[in-house]
């Protein structure tokens, strides 16, 4: 299926910096998917491209004991790795497409929150979308419908 766009109006930006496209990747098909459209996109706009990832530490108190304990400094170091393995992967894979600059953010917060704020300055925002079959499909996840709604900048939705 081809990408679905949703626009927003973008805000007056500063010419003198290359333009930037971010794109959000979480190790998914749907996001491999994304970062090459990116990509393809950044190539013909002269752009660069930043993957960002973001994740969260919830601690949820309970007054269950756990059955297993764990160690919540080992627990976020642990975290952090996953996602920079997932933002080295992405971006070492798509820079194999060519010779457009992509750099890897990775961003201790929710994935909405995190690619609104990283795209404030950017000419455009891109996050895929997990294809839920025919009828779903025409609603948006919890992260697309949010960053459509608040990003200062246009967002494609790639499916």
């Amino acid at each position: 299926m081809e990408s679905l766009l949703r626009i927003r109006r973008a805000v007056a930006r500063n010419n003198t910096a290359m333009a930037k496209i971010v794109v959000g990747v979480d190790g998914s098909d749907p996001s491999r998917h994304a970062l090459r459209w990116a990509v393809e996109e950044a190539r013909l706009r002269g752009a660069e491209v930043v993957a960002l990832h973001a994740y969260q530490v919830v601690v949820v108190p309970t007054d269950v004991t756990p059955v297993v304990t764990l160690e919540l400094p080992s627990l976020v170091t642990d975290l952090r790795a996953a996602a920079e393995k997932i933002v080295e992967d992405a971006v070492r894979e798509a820079r194999r497409d060519g010779d457009v600059k992509i750099t890897g953010q990775i961003v201790e917060d929710t994935a909405a929150e995190a690619l609104i704020e990283a795209a404030r300055d950017a000419e455009l925002l891109v996050v895929g979308s997990r294809g839920l079959g025919e009828l779903k499909a025409l609603l948006l996840g919890s992260v697309s419908h949010r960053v459509v709604q608040q990003a200062t900048c246009p967002v494609v939705v790639h499916r």
